[in-house]
């Protein structure tokens, strides 16, 4: 893979949809199943770093793609398909070119939501998943969210969001962040995320993403769970705002081969607020 014109840290996948920096943590040899992360809508590959350093100190290789989902440093080619099922389709791709087989997927948010249409269409490289707090079955997006996501449909809107977003007390308010953590969140990262908005190509690239967002997606996906036999881990926040407690058991039920567990006082962003339980669960996936 490439590295040139990374951020730093990263490597760069060629892939048919443009050029993805990610990063891969752990031993370049392992016995043990390779983990592909999935993040959610304006957060990066680094929402995955305390959980991708505790499997590296297991001995796991992870890799971290920082997908277009608006906070991505690189625009991906102005023809690519970037709904919902087009990024699921570069998840795959991006596993296929670094050569990745019997990997265990892991989303969070609306990488969990990606990870759902992946697992509802070709799995000859996905041995398990763990799904965190995420867009499941009938929310796609959470209704709290529509607003956002309707937003996100419109380059010009973004623009403007993305101004108001420059402030750290907006950023973790109410309307933004702060509900998403049951931990204070850096401002460095969370404005880091923001910065990339103000490119145009950025913004037209979330664009088609968000314009894709419908129940239908993820209800289709949902129709083929069946056809998955490998296991599936859920693992949940009980104080999720956006996504309850009773969607993860929904999504639980979906599969034939899944188990749920829950995180007392767990908000969406288990992965940095509870990096050690989603490491549990990707273990325990085998």
């Amino acid at each position: 893979m490439a590295t040139d014109n990374a951020p730093v840290g990263f490597a760069v996948a060629d892939l048919p949809q443009g050029r993805l920096a990610y990063r891969a943590t752990g031993p370049a040899v392992s016995s043990r199943p390779p983990v592909v992360f999935a993040h959610g809508v304006l957060v990066d590959a680094r929402l995955w770093e305390p959980v991708a350093e505790r499997l590296a100190a297991e001995g796991i290789r992870s890799y971290a793609p920082t997908l277009p989902l608006g906070a991505h440093q690189r625009p991906m080619n102005a023809d690519a398909d970037l709904s919902p099922r087009g990024v699921a389709q570069l998840m795959r791709d991006f596993i296929e070119a670094l050569g990745l087989s019997d990997v265990t997927i892991v989303g969070n948010d609306t990488g969990g939501a990606i990870c759902q249409v992946m697992l509802g269409g070709d799995t000859s490289r996905i041995r398990a998943a763990v799904l965190t707090d995420c867009d499941a079955l009938g929310t796609f997006p959470p209704r709290a969210l529509a607003p956002l996501f309707r937003a996100l449909r419109y380059p010009w809107l973004v623009a403007g969001l993305a101004l108001a977003l420059r402030s750290e007390k907006v950023r973790h308010g109410p309307l933004a962040f702060g509900p998403l953590s049951s931990r204070p969140l850096d401002p460095d990262l969370t404005g880091s995320w923001m910065q990339p908005l103000a490119s145009k190509t950025i913004r037209r690239d979330l664009a088609k993403f968000a314009r894709g967002v419908n129940p239908r997606v993820l209800v289709d996906s949902a129709s083929r769970f069946g056809q998955f036999t490998g296991p599936v881990r859920i693992l949940w926040g009980e104080d999720d705002r956006f996504f309850r407690a009773a969607l993860g058991q929904q999504l639980s039920d979906a599969f034939p081969h899944a188990t749920l567990t829950t995180v007392p006082g767990g908000r969406t962003f288990l992965p940095l607020d509870h990096p050690d339980d989603v490491v549990s669960e990707i273990a325990a996936a085998g």
